[in-house]
């Protein structure tokens, strides 16, 4: 299948909401928690998130669209300062799945999906309990895209839990120990595996032959 750029344009909503967010692969499945200023806690499953600094340790996620829904998320963190990032493993799929649904502002998706609230000290942001990789951070800085009318909020990790057993001795996280789970499309997951690992790319550690047909 060929597809032109007017032709994209054309398909159904939904069968070009699937494709466009299927064709850049697999992508991380996390929940963003936040609390509003008024002790309403929120919790939302996000596909975007994209680590962009180790130091310091900067995190960005893309919103949702400005004026098509209400942005929770986006207005908690604005006025608190504050947000967590959970990752989603295996067993909390289904839960985390449906925290995107469109629920009143003063219900929380906590409560409404099963889901429970954690705190750790000096993070006014709650943290999901369930999951077993998680970051506090505090708000940096929003970035506008304007072609696409979302935000990029970018934060700096103030708290990681990590559980000991899948950090490698190098410092890699092991996702595949984790049954940490990947999002294609708008509601399809997917199960991460290990393949493999590589040295460092420099210049002499180019292989000087390659396989062609591999």
């Amino acid at each position: 299948m060929v597809l032109t750029k007017s032709e994209i344009q054309n398909l159904d909503k939904v069968r070009r909401l699937n494709i466009v967010n299927s064709i850049t692969g697999i992508k991380p499945g996390n929940l963003v928690a936040t609390k509003s200023i008024d002790g309403v806690t929120n919790v939302a499953i996000i596909s975007s998130v994209v680590h962009l600094s180790s130091n310091p340790a900067l995190i960005g996620f893309i919103t949702r669209p400005h004026g098509e829904y209400r942005r929770d998320t986006f207005n908690n963190i604005m006025e608190t300062k504050c947000f967590t990032i959970n990752h989603i493993h295996k067993n909390i799929i289904e839960k985390a799945h449906f925290t995107s649904a469109k629920f009143e502002q003063s219900i929380s998706e906590f409560d409404s999906c099963g889901l429970t609230e954690e705190y750790l000290e000096n993070q006014n942001a709650p943290f999901v309990k369930e999951s077993s990789i998680k970051m506090g951070l505090s708000y940096c800085e929003h970035i506008s895209i304007q072609s696409s009318n979302t935000t990029m909020i970018v934060g700096e990790i103030e708290q990681l839990v990590v559980p000991d057993d899948i950090i490698k001795p190098n410092g890699y996280v092991d996702l595949s120990t984790a049954n940490s789970v990947g999002i294609s499309g708008l509601n399809s997951y997917y199960d991460l595996k290990f393949l493999n690992s590589f040295p460092y790319a420099r210049v002499e550690n180019v292989p000087s032959k390659w396989d062609k047909n591999a």
